[in-house]
């Protein structure tokens, strides 16, 4: 039998978890439980281990971060609560489980599991907030660009994440919202002329495919998870560094 992977998903409000084989058939059944409040790094990696207890049996885990993380530690955590700088995720779950550990960035894992590894190719995802991955023939780029100005609306130094999270989703309505994710793409191509930019995340389901621009894909928010068994995979383009 080949290794098996728990792909763990640390989000703004639930923590999921499901094993896969190395053929990314699922071994367990979607476990989640909410996010904690506050989610500072005690907290959240608590529940972290309760998702590996209820995973069965599995080889290795891989953990996808709503924040920067370099060589699996954690550099910034915006839509989380407390001082995550520096925190050695990675280290921490593997010495609490007893089994290897690898993370990254929520967004770049999304993005290993949909890539093509040819060309410049972008992911953003819509959830609590907003993520992005930028890959070049494969290797994942560091990009915080959620947090960027995006001198679009009312607001210049409205950020993207500001213009498309979730709360401000609930607050403007749907219509609106789809118009924003729009803007952004629609200003974001021109300045990386990615070969194909993917749009994922949980808020991805609520935009209509026909509306896009041609190069522009919806990725099913499963991405999240399989792109956790690519992180062991693919050696050499997985990491932030």
């Amino acid at each position: 039998m080949g290794k098996r992977t728990l792909c763990i998903d640390i989000g703004g409000t639930g923590i999921k978890g499901t094993t896969y084989d190395e053929d990314g058939k699922a071994l367990s059944e979607r476990i989640r439980i909410p996010t904690p409040r506050p989610a500072e790094p005690e907290a959240v990696t608590a529940v972290v281990v309760e998702v590996t207890s209820r995973a069965g049996d599995y080889d290795r885990i891989s953990c996808g971060f709503p924040g920067v993380v370099r060589d699996g530690t954690v550099h910034t955590a915006p839509n989380l609560d407390g001082d995550w700088s520096g925190f050695p995720l990675a280290k921490e779950v593997e010495k609490r489980t007893g089994r290897p550990t690898r993370a990254l960035n929520d967004a770049a894992i999304q993005g290993l599991a949909v890539i093509e590894g040819k060309g410049v190719e972008l992911v953003l995802t819509l959830g609590t907030g907003l993520g992005s991955g930028l890959y070049v023939d494969g290797h994942c780029i560091p990009l915080e660009l959620g947090h960027h100005p995006s001198g679009l609306g009312k607001d210049p130094k409205a950020s993207y994440e500001d213009l498309v999270d979730d709360a401000t989703r609930k607050r403007i309505g749907k219509k609106k919202w789809r118009a924003r994710v729009h803007k952004i793409v629609e200003q974001l191509l021109p300045i990386f002329n990615p070969h194909r930019l993917y749009l994922g995340g949980g808020n991805s389901a609520r935009l209509d495919p026909s509306l896009l621009p041609d190069g522009v894909t919806l990725v099913d928010n499963s991405a999240g998870m399989l792109g956790g068994l690519k992180l062991w995979q693919a050696h050499g383009s997985w990491s932030e560094r």
